[in-house]
């Protein structure tokens, strides 16, 4: 007896659509108000929390066999949309260079369309090696997020070494870059395999 699949409606999407959500609430709260520091740890808070739902819907959707092709489309695209938005908002403000800003959107969005481009072969899932990179996304994001070295403000308590930060972002960077090239490989594998069990059809 086949066991039936699980809806696409479900909390773990549910998760994933709010996510998507806050994305303009984000970018509005950061580029809005960016000298502020109560508006400053209120963008961070949201981030966090934003962030926070992913874990939530990854592993609601794993304990409970909710997992959906559309949870493994939707998923990393809500987690791209909502760490591009901090990186923009970050350049936008001048605190994070844009050449950093564009080389992560690029890899992002380009193996976004990418997993478009080879759904009917396949969905390619993201792998740890994703996960770890949106772990140090997120971390080095805060990590941006919380300093406020030119206010001279009471939230100068939570101010972390730009070094710390700049470590993160960097390292960051270079996993972004590095776990592109191998959902490239993931792919490619995944087009000539295909094309290769229809050969032998």
């Amino acid at each position: 007896m086949n066991t039936p699949r699980p809806t696409s409606w479900n909390l773990p999407n549910a998760l994933t659509v709010l996510r998507t959500l806050l994305v303009p609430l984000l970018g509005w709260m950061l580029i809005a108000h960016p000298d502020q520091p109560g508006w400053r740890l209120a963008t961070t808070g949201l981030f966090l929390a934003a962030m926070l739902t992913d874990l939530i819907d990854g592993h609601l959707a794993r304990k409970y066999d909710l997992i959906t092709s559309f949870g493994k489309l939707m998923d990393p695209i809500a987690d791209k949309a909502m760490t591009g938005m901090a990186l923009i908002g970050l350049s936008v403000t001048g605190e994070l260079p844009w050449w950093i800003t564009v080389i992560i959107l690029v890899r992002e969005w380009g193996i976004t369309l990418m997993r478009f481009v080879v759904i009917r072969y396949g969905v390619i899932s993201a792998n740890r090696g994703g996960k770890t990179k949106t772990v140090l996304q997120t971390v080095a994001i805060v990590l941006f997020l919380l300093p406020l070295p030119s206010l001279g403000s009471p939230f100068s308590l939570v101010m972390v070494p730009d070094a710390i930060g700049w470590i993160a972002m960097i390292g960051a960077l270079i996993l972004t870059v590095l776990t592109g090239l191998d959902y490239l490989r993931e792919a490619w594998k995944l087009v000539r395999s295909t094309d290769r069990d229809r050969d032998l059809a």
